[in-house]
């Protein structure tokens, strides 16, 4: 029988976990704290007759980390489907295994199905609860567009009028032209592929990609375009870095960013003694109009929206992001709201070092770190601004992550909320 001995021994990160009885499988499942997940079983097990015998018949645990939740819950599915266990069998719904089925036909279809292989499409899962399912398939419909229909009517679907049918087979269908009419299909066909790549875990290559398209975008001033590459980066990366579903969520998984990030940074900050506060900010200036700023906070390890605040750059003459960001610094001191306990900066050592020239002029000490991309790494306020690469597992690094990413998403939203208003102008 497991124990919380041996429970309390396991990793507390994305990944795998197996409870077995001699080399049988019993139960395979995924979680973004294995430790946590664990526990959480052993604790339910006096309460639930399935967790019971689980637990019970169980004589050893194994464990696989994976880098994110994406990347175990494909492990799951996988493992699932190789050893079939037990009470992995029926989910909690009496209801069989849940796939995402994508269809061998002249334009394939997604779709969630519950039905066994067909011997004509391409199945992946099992998944846990059509939430997880549905919730992956959304934000991979974001990236890149896809049809559910059925049958071809000619008409074009409603998703395609909101852009996740693009490019629609009810409009391909309607095209006399032949090579037109091939060149749309190729194109369709071609965003099965990627969702196939993106379903066998195959993410990083499209991010990087994408990375490489804003760049260009941005210098040539297509900021439409720009725009929604970044999106498409954000939902990417989300995929690589946070979870699919709240279902792990508990106490354990609030604490542990907090004391993991404390743990990194307080060689270099000897008089850090708390992160209930955590503050980032990111400026959006696609061009010289409607340049904003975001500050979103964490709020003792979880992401605090009551506390967020957007700035409108007042010095629009400025064509550089660090006087931005000297601008906003400036106005946000001057606020009555409470002294962080740490700054995250988007952005390297330029940005880091403007910033603590700030607050130095402001007679304040705070702690300051960048959070550079390509790959993630943070850039520390202290002595030669050292870097650090925390392990991908890192939960008080992946926190930072996410407050980076939230302050991405919160300008965008600004910035095109006031692009919007100009418009209708």
């Amino acid at each position: 029988m497991i124990t919380k001995d041996i429970a309390g021994k396991l990793p507390s990160t994305f990944g795998v976990y197996i409870f077995k009885h001699k080399d049988e499988v019993l139960y395979v499942g995924k979680s973004i704290n294995i430790k946590a997940r664990v526990i959480s079983h052993l604790e339910n097990a006096p309460l639930d007759r399935k967790e019971n015998l689980i637990v019970s018949q169980s004589d050893s645990i194994e464990h696989i980390i994976t880098e994110s939740e994406f990347k175990a819950l494909l492990l799951e599915s996988s493992l699932i489907k190789k050893y079939h266990p037990k009470y992995n069998i029926i989910w909690k719904d009496n209801k069989s295994y849940l796939y995402i089925k994508i269809t061998k036909s002249e334009f394939p279809k997604v779709l969630l199905s519950r039905s066994e292989f067909d011997g004509k499409s391409t199945y992946f899962g099992p998944f846990s609860s059509v939430k997880v399912a549905t919730n992956l398939i959304n934000d991979i419909r974001h990236i890149f567009p896809f049809c559910t229909q059925i049958t071809i009517n000619r008409n074009p679907c409603f998703y395609s009028k909101i852009g996740l049918c693009h490019p629609c087979p009810n409009s391909i269908a309607k095209i006399k032209d032949k090579i037109k009419y091939n060149a749309e299909k190729k194109e369709y066909r071609k965003n099965i592929q990627k969702i196939i790549k993106i379903l066998d875990g195959k993410v990083k290559p499209f991010i990087k990609n994408y990375y490489k398209q804003l760049k260009n975008v941005v210098r040539e001033e297509r900021f439409e375009d720009a725009i929604k590459i970044r999106s498409k980066i954000l939902r990417l990366e989300r995929l690589m870095h946070y979870p699919l579903s709240k279902n792990d969520f508990n106490i354990h998984i609030i604490e542990e960013p907090r004391e993991e990030l404390m743990k990194l940074l307080k060689p270099y900050f000897p008089d850090l003694t708390s992160l209930d506060r955590i503050e980032g900010y990111d400026i959006s200036n696609l061009g010289q109009s409607f340049q904003v700023a975001s500050m979103v906070v964490a709020t003792l390890g979880r992401i605090d929206k009551s506390q967020y605040r957007k700035f409108k750059i007042n010095n629009t003459g400025t064509n550089n992001d660090f006087e931005r960001l000297r601008e906003v610094i400036g106005r946000r001191f001057k606020q009555k709201w409470p002294i962080p306990s740490l700054l995250v900066i988007d952005g390297g050592r330029p940005q880091v070092k403007i910033i603590s020239k700030t607050i130095k002029e402001l007679s304040l000490n705070i702690p300051i770190i960048g959070i550079a991309k390509n790959p993630d790494r943070l850039i520390i306020n202290y002595k030669n601004l050292p870097t650090l690469k925390p392990s991908q597992h890192n939960k008080g690094f992946n926190l930072i992550r996410q407050i980076r990413d939230e302050s991405h998403r919160f300008a965008r939203k600004y910035h095109l909320f006031l692009r919007g208003k100009d418009f209708l102008i």
